[in-house]
Order: C-alpha cells, then structure tokens, then sequence
C-alpha cells in the first residue's frame, strides 16, 4: 500500500484517479528537502489538527514570531508555543499525540502538510514527523500579515460554546472564502488541510449543518480518505479581519452524485458536515492580513440557497 492508507486508495479508485495518486507517491517524504526548513523559518502560523480524549477531531492555529516553528532534523520539528487557554487541544498536546499540521504562506500561495506524533515539550511540542509534502498553490488567497499591538483591548476573552452555530457564526461561515480541515484515519494518523475558495462556497445549511464543493485537487485525497474510515472532522475558521477563530468539530460525508455535484460550478464531489460542538475565540491570533486577492482558480460560488 505504500504511503496510502486503504480509504485513500478507496476514494482514488471511485474517483478514477488511482494511478496519477500513485505517481504523486514520491512527493510525500520523510525527511525535510532543504526548502521546506527555509520555508518553515519564515512562517507566523501554523494549523494543528488532533483529536481529543473523546474521539472527537479539532483544527487549532497556531501563531508566532517567524522562526517559531522550526525543523530541528530532517524529520522532526520544534513549536516555540502551545494552543491558547480554552482551545480544545490544549490539553490534549500537553501529552504525546498524533496531530497533523499545515504550514500556510497567503501572500507567496505556497503550503506544506506535516504528520506525525507531538510530545510536550518547554513551552511548546516537538514533533516527530512520518510523513512531509507540499501542496499547489490552487484556491489560497493571497493576503499578506501585520501584527496588531499588544493592547488591553486586544487581550483574548474567554472562549464561547456551543452546540449550534449563532447567527454571528452562520455570518462568518457565509463569508468564508478559507477553512482548515482536520481528519485522521482508522488508526489515529491526523492529517491538516487547507480548503478555499470564492466566498459563499462554503454554505450553511443551518445551525448545524455545512456544505462544500471539493474541487479538482492534488488527486492524493488524504481528506477524503480519512473521511472513508472514520467520518470525525473539524473546521478551523480564521477570522482574517480580527483574529477571531471559529473551531467546529462534528461528522462529515462525501456525496458522490454527480448530479448533484454537476449543478455546483467546479464541483467534483459534495462534501456535507454535521456540526456536533462549537469553539469561538475572540483575539485568539495576534495577525491581522490584507484584503484578499482571490485564487484566480476559484470557481464561482454555488447559487445562494
């Protein structure tokens, strides 16, 4: 089976592209090309995705000064800091862990996913990766960082709860032309992933439930594979404007219908998500990013429902 896991090799088949996955093989490593560590050098955030005690899967954010992430081997990797307090990961990356990771570059439209198995270390994790590659740059926004001034005003409250998305969420939802997907697969292996678009392609169906179109992408599949096996995914919605983040954490479902698919622009599948528990912190991220400048691979968004 090599790198692919059985649901991987399951979603390339039924998709038809089983054998341009297998030739794509090579790009996942296991030890940092001397790219990667510069590019990791120059990051301000980083996306980690883990499940908690109870099963349930969470895409966190991760931010600091360039440098705050580091490769320290040619498989494993130093993160000077820890989720923020009231972050569902924060526990659960203050012991070994399986996580996932996305370092993301908007304003150079370039993308690096990192798996393997955190342990705590002095303020912060260290990270022994299994496996190392990097995305296109299709669908990224480019947008690029500044920091806002520590300030009384911008110290981070306590994070909110919930079972449903509020009308303030739904909004941030609707807008959203970036969220981060967290998955794992049969035996933990987590697994980060980056999903974009024009605004209003990720839809709100209601408080709890959302659709997306998956479009054409790396033909890896390893968030549709992970899906096949184990169905626990969560949501990491960056508010770009106020350093908000909205982590939603439920069930998702891959709709093969090519009908339904064929009336979304772009579209290959549909992939629908079930909202079980809602995480909202306000300030949590001290960046703040310039308007956007669309992917000029963005399909039109799907009609308004």
């Amino acid at each position: 089976m090599g790198v692919y896991h059985h649901g991987e090799h399951a979603v390339q088949q039924r998709a038809g592209l089983i054998d341009r996955a297998g030739s794509l093989a090579a790009a996942i490593r296991s030890e940092f090309p001397a790219v990667a560590v510069e590019f990791l050098a120059r990051q301000p955030m980083l996306v980690v995705g883990a499940a908690d005690t109870g099963g349930a899967v969470w895409a966190s954010l991760l931010t600091g000064a360039p440098g705050f992430v580091t490769a320290t081997g040619p498989t494993a990797v130093t993160i000077d800091t820890v989720p923020p307090d009231g972050d569902p990961l924060r526990d659960v990356l203050a012991r070994p862990a399986h996580v996932g990771m996305i370092a993301i570059d908007p304003a150079a439209r370039r993308r690096m996913r990192m798996n393997g198995r955190a342990r705590p270390a002095v303020g912060g994790l260290h990270v022994d990766l299994d496996q190392i590659f990097s995305n296109c740059p299709k669908y990224i926004q480019q947008r690029r960082p500044t920091i806002e001034p520590a300030t009384p005003a911008a110290v981070t409250t306590a994070p909110s709860h919930g079972t449903e998305l509020t009308p303030g969420q739904l909004a941030l939802v609707e807008a959203a032309d970036t969220f981060f997907i967290a998955t794992a697969d049969a035996a933990g292996n987590a697994d980060a992933s980056h999903r974009g678009g024009s605004p209003g392609f990720l839809q709100a169906l209601g408080p709890t439930r959302l659709r997306w179109p998956d479009y054409a992408g790396n033909a890896m599949f390893a968030t549709l594979g992970n899906i096949e096996v184990d169905p626990r995914a969560g949501l990491l919605l960056p508010d770009w404007d106020t350093g908000t983040v909205l982590q939603v954490t439920g069930t998702a479902a891959v709709d093969w219908n090519p009908g339904r698919a064929a009336a979304v622009p772009g579209a290959q599948r549909i992939v629908e998500f079930t909202v079980d528990r809602v995480v909202q912190i306000d300030r949590a991220s001290p960046l703040r990013w310039t308007a956007p400048a669309y992917s000029r691979f963005n399909p039109p968004p799907p009609r308004p429902l």
